[in-house]
């Protein structure tokens, strides 16, 4: 006989507020102090309107996630500012809708047409590297943005971000303000305290963020009405694939649908990829010795030549970095899901339209599965350690069938720039900065990451 909701144990919540004041800045922390001291289910209220229940057992994941659209949706029409920003792309979008746009989205997502992209990463990734200089200060999680973005806009839809007088292009300026815009929002309580009203209350930054998305969508929706005009060529972009995608019936995309998967694409291709990659060069920058290994394996994979597709099955150790930096720095730390009907959980009845929360923060430190959790250790993933991972721990890039359908996409990204950077260069940390986390849904560092840049080439002429 199972337990209702009300028997879930959980932190006390405070009148109105709830829980929201226990979180502050930190809500990644307070999640983990919850499941250590709850236990497997943990009932945490965020909203005066219904419950929030955390859960940690990897097959209670599992079932969650694989069952998403049969039995649980994703619940993003709550959220006015994710709604706002990404329309009804396939992030936010849900059951027969969201099927049909996967469906016609998936081609794009193909090995070889992702395959496609490997040089144009290299190439974007060299001329980031042309602009470093020996010993030079720089905020690298500036630099991975960047060059993620335009990475993202060479390959989704064929332009080229890149400015040499170093002047910011109108999409990233725009795109970089709607995401501070979201981010200073998604993570202010007092934001949060206002949506629970009645009534519409204008927040400080609204304007900015509106101006900003309708900045953004005037350019993207002028690139896809030029696309649109010139015909439906591919030009090896995944505009094009979208552009060519048809249903069974014939029907493809509308300029609105096209809008909303451009935007998602754009947003989520280079803001993961760019965290993923400033906390894998932090990472090594604090430990010498895996740094150490990893330029050994590049220096006798590469033998000199730029990173490449091939290269890739090669590099075994430089995608283990990759994997360690994701499990203690996971793209997307916290993930939920909203059951459409009650459910049982955990010995539970949870009810209809209540939120359940996996976060991949803490299913990546639980140590039952992963020896010294919280010390960097590319060499513990091993093909029989990933093995012996049970399903539903290690979810960088979620799993079921809502999984992100960029994943290859990412972790090829992730190694060929790693590779690129590490090949020419090694990295320090700048004393006296300090490094924050900014968790919204992405973990962002706050203020950056600043770190020194040696040439491997100077220090090489020296040591000769």
């Amino acid at each position: 006989m199972t337990k209702t909701q009300a028997g879930v144990p959980g932190p006390r919540p405070v009148p109105l507020l709830g829980n929201l004041l226990s979180i502050g800045a930190e809500p990644h922390v307070f999640f983990a102090k919850c499941a250590e001291q709850y236990g497997p289910v943990v009932r945490i209220k965020l909203d005066p309107r219904r419950d929030t229940f955390l859960i940690t057992r990897p097959q209670d994941i599992q079932h969650v996630l694989n069952q998403t659209q049969r039995y649980f949706a994703k619940g993003y029409h709550r959220d006015p500012i994710l709604s706002r920003v990404l329309g009804n792309g396939l992030v936010t979008s849900e059951g027969s809708f969201w099927l049909r746009q996967r469906r016609l989205s998936q081609p794009a997502f193909h090995h070889h047409r992702i395959r496609s992209y490997a040089d144009i990463m290299t190439a974007y990734a060299q001329r980031m590297l042309a602009a470093w200089e020996h010993e030079e200060s720089r905020d690298i999680h500036a630099d991975m943005m960047q060059c993620t973005m335009e990475i993202v806009a060479k390959t989704l839809f064929d332009v080229d971000l890149h400015a040499e007088d170093g002047r910011s292009n109108p999409v990233g300026e725009a795109l970089d303000a709607v995401f501070h815009e979201y981010v200073k929002q998604y993570t202010s309580v007092m934001r949060r305290l206002l949506d629970l009203l009645p009534v519409s209350v204008p927040v400080p930054g609204d304007k900015k963020l509106q101006e900003s998305v309708e900045q953004l969508n005037r350019i993207i929706l002028d690139i896809i009405d030029r696309r649109q005009a010139e015909g439906t060529e591919d030009r090896g972009d995944l505009l094009s694939m979208l552009l060519l995608a048809r249903d069974e019936d014939g029907t493809g995309m509308t300029r609105e649908q096209l809008r909303d998967e451009i935007m998602t694409l754009f947003l989520a291709g280079h803001e993961t990829t760019a965290n993923v990659l400033s906390w894998t060069l932090y990472l090594l920058a604090r430990e010498p010795e895996a740094e150490g290994k990893l330029l050994e394996e590049l220096d006798r994979v590469l033998g000199g030549q730029p990173p490449a597709f091939e290269h890739i099955p090669l590099l075994t150790y430089t995608q283990s970095v990759v994997k360690e930096s994701m499990r203690l720095y996971p793209p997307v730390w916290l993930i939920s899901r909203e059951p459409i009907e009650d459910v049982e959980i955990g010995g539970y009845t949870l009810p209809a339209g209540c939120e359940i929360s996996v976060c991949q923060w803490v299913m990546h430190r639980l140590p039952e599965y992963f020896e010294e959790p919280e010390q960097f250790q590319p060499e513990r993933w091993t093909p029989e350690f990933e093995k012996s991972l049970p399903a539903g721990v290690y979810i960088p890039f979620g799993a079921g069938p809502r999984v992100c359908i960029g994943n290859q996409f990412a972790m090829m990204e992730a190694v060929l720039l790693l590779a690129s950077i590490g090949q020419r260069f090694r990295l320090t940390l700048e004393p006296g900065h300090k490094v924050l986390l900014e968790p919204s849904i992405t973990l962002r560092p706050q203020n950056g990451i600043r770190v020194r840049v040696w040439k491997r080439s100077a220090e090489q002429e020296k040591a000769d």
